[in-house]
């Protein structure tokens, strides 16, 4: 046989192959959108249960025995079901007792379920599933429509330990939801839901672990938030010295502590309008900021009260973007809003130490101070007029109703107004009257005295 007939025949059947190959059903192969993975963890006796359902079009790389149509093949799927449950999910979780990682788990039970079915509505219901029937080939259903049930069971020392755990399932799917219920004994569910891989989790936090967190959290917060530091930003332009931000500073630091906290004890509203609002207030508070340093209104007496009345505004926002993380706290909620805080004031403190000798170089050298200051807060206020517009925009698109007047939502108005009113006469003693009097010298004190 000629030697180019040959090598044509080489190329052909390599083709042929090459062509079959890809007309196969990728299906166990592709990486699905969207995944929803539901967790049950219970610590009992010696013994960590962990129930886990997960979608089983997510299981890839793994071959599923089919009949007929290309229906599931029940009677011979647990080999793979047990593969899968080893492969994509036990190796990639991660649990300890105390600092101590625990041992690959046991693979007790694994179960194929409806997409309808509501075994994990609860754990004593998904585990009382793994114990019940099977599904049988009397039920005649593609592989990508169906759940994959495991029950996993990791050796324990005590189930009163603190436990942590990284469920690494964020590769399952190109966005990844897992909601996760911890059920310590004698304790109340907690519930968890991560984005993806949300790292190691302490289902138990010590409080200075969680404090330790929001420190954190708040303090690369501050550093991440466009509105803050703009915000922050038009207090330094016309004061430029420590003492005289201490006052400013402080009162927006009280003020968004008074609303946040009172947030994450649901004394804000709930509505669906509040959150617009409320970042449309703050993009209108940056506006009202550099304005009136381009009038050159501000004065430190003048700046703190206003900054106060501002601040109340911003900690509505601060809550809104804890809503997510206040799941890590367990049951230290005030030592985690409280530490939140503390992290704000190190980001601001950090932001202030960077912006003031910057502002000092720019106008000792670069700018006169009056028109660098026009300038600047002219920019800012550009910045912040846009989001502000866009931001009405979506809350214009909310049907406000009046709120219903009876006693509990009358309450926690009041509530929030008495937290409100005795935190601004505090802020007012320490920096309307004690600190000015501090930097008095004796004779303007002895000439306020006669007055």
């Amino acid at each position: 046989m000629p030697r180019k007939l040959v090598a044509f025949l080489m190329v052909a059947a390599f083709l042929a192959l090459l062509f079959a190959a890809s007309a196969r059903p990728l299906a166990a192969h592709d990486i699905p959108s969207d995944a929803t993975v539901q967790m049950f963890v219970k610590p009992a006796g010696n013994q960590l249960n962990i129930l886990v359902r997960v979608p089983l079009k997510t299981m890839r790389d793994v071959d599923f025995p089919e009949r007929g149509q290309g229906y599931v093949d029940f009677d011979h799927v647990d080999p793979a079901l047990q593969e899968s449950a080893t492969l994509w999910i036990s190796d990639f979780i991660d649990v300890y007792e105390g600092a101590a990682r625990l041992p690959k788990p046991r693979l007790a039970a694994t179960r194929l379920s409806l997409e309808s079915d509501p075994s994990f509505a609860s754990y004593d219901l998904a585990l009382a599933h793994m114990a019940g029937p099977k599904l049988t080939n009397q039920t005649a259903i593609f592989w990508d429509q169906l759940m994959l049930d495991v029950l996993f069971e990791y050796p324990i020392q005590s189930d009163q330990a603190r436990f942590s755990i990284h469920p690494g399932l964020g590769r399952l799917a190109g966005h990844v939801v897992i909601a996760l219920r911890f059920l310590p004994p004698g304790g109340a569910v907690r519930a968890f839901e991560f984005l993806g891989d949300p790292g190691l989790v302490r289902l138990d936090p010590r409080w200075f672990q969680a404090a330790g967190e929001f420190i954190k959290l708040g303090f690369f917060h501050i550093l991440d938030g466009t509105d803050h530091l703009l915000f922050l930003f038009c207090l330094v332009i016309p004061f430029r010295r420590f003492r005289a931000l201490i006052p400013v500073v402080t009162a927006f630091t009280v003020a968004h502590s008074i609303t946040l906290i009172a947030s994450a004890y649901n004394l804000a509203p709930d509505a669906l309008w509040f959150p617009p609002l409320i970042e449309t207030l703050i993009a209108m508070s940056i506006v009202y900021m550099a304005l009136e340093n381009i009038v050159g209104g501000a004065t430190v007496q003048r700046r703190w009260m206003i900054t106060f009345a501002f601040g109340l505004v911003h900690g509505f926002g601060f809550s809104f973007a804890l809503r997510q993380t206040m799941q890590f706290a367990g049951s230290h909620l005030l030592a985690s809003l409280l530490s939140f805080n503390i992290g704000v004031e190190l980001g601001q403190l950090l932001v202030l130490a960077l912006m003031i000798p910057a502002l000092d170089l720019l106008f000792r050298y670069v700018v006169p101070e009056r028109m660098g200051t026009i300038i600047l807060s002219a920019i800012v206020a550009h910045t912040a007029w846009h989001l502000m517009i866009d931001r009405y925009h979506v809350f214009s698109q909310y049907q406000i109703g009046w709120p219903a007047f009876d006693a509990a939502p009358l309450a926690k108005a009041l509530r929030l107004l008495m937290l409100i009113v005795i935190a601004a006469g505090l802020v007012w003693l320490v920096f309307g009257y004690l600190w000015p009097r501090a930097g008095q010298t004796d004779e303007e004190r002895a000439v306020r005295s006669r007055l």
